[in-house]
């Protein structure tokens, strides 16, 4: 009799087995797609600060507004990644959903025993089937390749297509496109973005940047008509300036090139990296003005 109520227990154990993982993946699921998409969004925070950093290189902004743009970051990250802890002793799982499958699965083997008892016959024990086994948890690797950078960008880009009023998203999209170069989407994503935060300096010339690598990297046209709209929102706005300057050189304006790179050049610490090269800029612009270069 021991025996039998031995083979009884393994067997309900057994078929709990079959029960709570169920029971627990629908709660595991739930909590895997949340961390999914806070890897999306710290990936795409990782892309904005590699383009600040390259716009820093660049001497397309100071290293004040660098700082504080890279403060800024840090923060909109610190806050988009806070969540509640995790359970330490089935990560994903909360407590009560735990409570809930074990309460569903004891009650389950206690009506199993109490209907045997009252109908049925023991008899042989069949084989069971193998359970799954568990999938190993995946090695996290340091760095993220360019495949797992673009399928965030595309699981971003998918969830504005159900909110496709979420500013901040579109500008965290566009700014990611920028990044990876694909400045047709990179356009797009701005398009909507200053659609809907219309005095945003920094968007207006994101988009213009974005709208002149389109445009045979041109910043005649729509270029210098975004450049112009976002120093009209902010006329100390560093990327705004470089991009103006670099329009009106370009058009061989080389009084008002010089002109906007000195109002940049008052925003950079002296003797900097960026001052230097905005120096260089304008001593070139003064020299071919000086040569007699045609003005505007």
């Amino acid at each position: 009799m021991i025996l039998f109520w031995l083979i009884c227990a393994a067997l309900l154990a057994f078929a709990l087995l079959y029960v709570l993982p169920p029971v627990l993946r629908a709660e595991a699921s739930k909590a895997k797609n949340e961390n999914a998409r806070r890897e999306a969004n710290i990936a795409i925070y990782r892309d904005q600060l590699t383009e600040l950093e390259s716009d820093l290189r660049n001497g397309l902004v100071s290293e004040e507004q660098y700082a504080q743009d890279r403060e800024d970051l840090e923060r909109r990250l610190l806050e988009d990644t806070a969540t509640a802890k995790t359970s330490k002793k089935l990560p994903g799982v909360s407590a009560d959903a735990r409570k809930h499958a074990y309460l569903a699965g004891i009650g389950l083997a206690l009506v199993a025993v109490i209907f045997y008892l009252k109908v049925g016959t023991p008899e042989g024990i069949t084989n069971a089937a193998t359970a799954d086994a568990p999938m190993p948890a995946a090695a996290s690797s340091g760095e993220r390749t360019p495949a797992q950078i673009e399928a965030n960008v595309a699981k971003l880009a998918q969830r504005l297509q159900s909110n496709p009023n979420d500013a901040q998203g579109w500008a965290m999209l566009a700014n990611s496109y920028l990044s990876m170069e694909k400045y047709s989407e990179a356009v797009g994503a701005f398009a909507k973005a200053t659609e809907l935060t219309p005095n945003d300096a920094d968007l207006w010339a994101e988009y213009a940047y974005a709208t002149a690598m389109t445009n045979g990297r041109s910043l005649a046209g729509k270029p210098i008509e975004y450049v112009n709209r976002a120093l009209k929102l902010d006329p100390d706005n560093s990327k705004a300036l470089g991009l103006a300057a670099n329009a009106a050189y370009e058009a061989q304006d080389y009084q008002k090139a010089i002109d906007y790179w000195q109002r940049l050049s008052k925003q950079v610490p002296p003797n900097s990296e960026v001052a230097q090269a905005i120096q260089s800029r304008i001593a070139d612009a003064r020299s071919k003005l000086a040569a007699g270069a045609p003005q505007k």
